[in-house]
């Protein structure tokens, strides 16, 4: 067991039926009972499992694209899936029912994005082109980051009506180059995973730039901890990639998991070290807590890592952290 400060890596926790299986998980929740839902890739639904790994159900087949990328529990019990080919942000039971949708399903909006090249992000536009995650604000508002086609923020109403969108591509304040998370803190401020600008930017609830924190690295995902804290998920900086300012990656960054006060102070990183070793990670997409401390972490493993030739198939995609 790999241990990491005041958490300890929780080898086998997943237990999965024999025959079944599933590729990278993009993203995670858990709901209020401490079970653990997950959305997945190549089968592309969620599975759900108890807090100590025991395989529950799946459901959601042939409901989504092959690019599920965000799952968030709202505080009544239901939660949202955001499939970012789909170009949707739904509204589901715990058990797969599906309750409704939050702006449109299934139409890119314009923002002059080709479907592969960021940099053809030419303008901000509507919901959505490519949403990546919802948040739900203490008053019940939503907020939904778009993503990998649009450079957004948009801004919903507790039933699903746009109130306002903010953001255009850049490297600027307020500005996005891939917004890919988003967390809602109890005093309204929203947070948002700028990822390829390596920062989190900081809003206002109507959109107003406020602080950008730099020490982080390719933010996937953040989410605030039932003990106030942020824990976020940053993605592998591979040796000779580019950043959008040009900057060539001479030293592989790897992915690592940081907490932080809401202040945006780092209080503690686990990881950074070569993936698929103890107590490291390959790609860290999404990040869950659960009530006891737990921390979940989603890994798009074989997208990074293993089509690339880097990672040996069969490395992890959901690793617990368990609290000491």
């Amino acid at each position: 067991m790999g241990e990491t400060g005041q958490l300890a890596t929780r080898a086998g926790w997943e237990k999965l039926p024999a025959g079944l299986a599933h590729r990278d998980v993009a993203a995670v929740a858990v709901d209020a009972r401490d079970r653990v839902y997950l959305a997945t890739r190549v089968r592309s639904c969620i599975f759900v499992y108890e807090r100590d790994g025991t395989f529950v159900r799946t459901w959601g087949e042939g409901l989504f694209t092959d690019r599920l990328h965000g799952v968030t529990m709202h505080p009544d019990g239901t939660l949202f899936v955001v499939d970012d080919a789909g170009h949707s942000v739904r509204h589901f039971t715990t058990a797969g029912k599906e309750l409704g949708a939050i702006g449109p399903i299934g139409v890119a909006s314009d923002t002059g994005y080709d479907g592969s090249n960021l940099a053809t992000v030419a303008r901000a536009a509507g919901p959505y082109n490519r949403p990546t995650n919802i948040a739900v604000a203490p008053n019940g508002e939503l907020y939904v980051s778009d993503g990998y086609g649009n450079a957004r923020v948009h801004h919903f109403t507790s039933d699903g009506r746009l109130i306002r969108s903010w953001g255009e591509p850049g490297t600027g304040p307020g500005q996005f180059k891939i917004s890919h998370g988003i967390c809602v803190l109890r005093d309204g401020r929203v947070l948002v995973c700028d990822r390829e600008n390596d920062r989190i930017e900081v809003f206002t609830p109507d959109g107003k730039f406020v602080a950008e924190w730099t020490d982080v690295q390719r933010p996937t995902h953040l989410v605030l901890g039932p003990d106030g804290r942020l824990y976020v998920a940053e993605l592998w900086w591979r040796k000779g990639l580019k950043t959008p300012k040009g900057e060539e990656i001479r030293e592989d960054r790897y992915g690592r998991v940081s907490i932080l006060n809401t202040d945006g102070k780092v209080l503690a990183r686990f990881g950074g070290g070569p993936p698929n070793t103890p107590g490291n990670f390959t790609a860290p997409h999404g990040i869950a807590v659960d009530s006891h401390g737990n921390v979940y972490v989603a890994e798009v493993t074989w997208t990074i890592g293993v089509s690339a030739g880097v990672v040996a198939d069969g490395a992890p995609t959901i690793q617990k952290l368990a609290a000491r």
